[in-house]
């Protein structure tokens, strides 16, 4: 592999900034420093360093983050501070997005990666990945609300219906004297503020939102807001 696509597939960096580190002499190769950004490298066992710093290499990245209310489910912004601007810049590649989206006001987990066929597979309809949701309400599920969310609700219009797939509906708490209730919503899908339209359907308002899990990744319960971890997916 040349030089600077190694370099540029490994950071942040693109080829015209690659070249230019290496023209300053801030890259070395086996202990060398490169002079070309040509240079033909072993990239599962030369040693790389660029400022010093070893870059190791790896086809794809992953990582989970917990994601802070503010903060939109994006790649790039002009306003708004992005998922992408929470990832240490050394832990950037080229490609890097999140796996599908949160709302704005939304917390919990969220999975980073710059593998295109990862995110296919875990928000393609057909593979019905599951995503776990901890929700505040004002209003009270009732058995009716439970059962239609087993059956699938409809989330639509009289002229418009849309029918979600069964889910699940679980109450954890409930506080009569203030019509409130904490509950653990299951979905297989990802609808347009799929959980608040589905809270909105059997008459209540979600007023806090957490994402808690997507497949077999769980939102670790030690896991800062606005922190992510590395994972290492085979």
């Amino acid at each position: 592999m040349r030089l600077d696509k190694f370099l540029s597939s490994q950071t942040s960096l693109s080829r015209s900034d690659v070249k230019k580190e290496i023209k300053k002499g801030n890259v070395t190769v086996n202990g060398i420093i490169a002079k070309s950004p040509e240079t033909k490298i072993e990239e599962s066992s030369d040693r790389i360093l660029l400022n010093n710093k070893e870059i190791t290499y790896s086809e794809h990245v992953y990582y989970l983050l917990n994601k802070p209310q503010g903060v939109i489910s994006s790649t790039e912004d002009s306003n708004k501070k992005t998922v992408i601007d929470l990832i240490k810049k050394e832990d950037r590649r080229l490609g890097l997005h999140p796996v599908g989206r949160l709302d704005i006001d939304t917390e919990g987990l969220l999975i980073i990666t710059n593998d295109g066929a990862f995110s296919h597979n875990m928000l393609s309809p057909s593979k019905h990945v599951n995503k776990t949701y901890y929700a505040k309400l004002k209003g009270i599920p009732n058995s009716d609300s439970i059962t239609a969310f087993k059956k699938g609700i409809d989330i639509g219009t009289m002229e418009a219906p849309e029918i979600c797939k069964p889910a699940n509906l679980e109450l954890i708490s409930t506080d009569k004297n203030n019509n409130t209730c904490e509950v653990r919503i299951t979905i297989s899908e990802g609808k347009y503020h799929q959980v608040k339209r589905m809270a909105h359907a059997i008459g209540c308002e979600v007023t806090y939102l957490k994402r808690l899990s997507m497949g077999d990744f769980t939102l670790p319960n030690n896991l800062e807001l606005g922190k992510y971890i590395k994972l290492y997916i085979s």
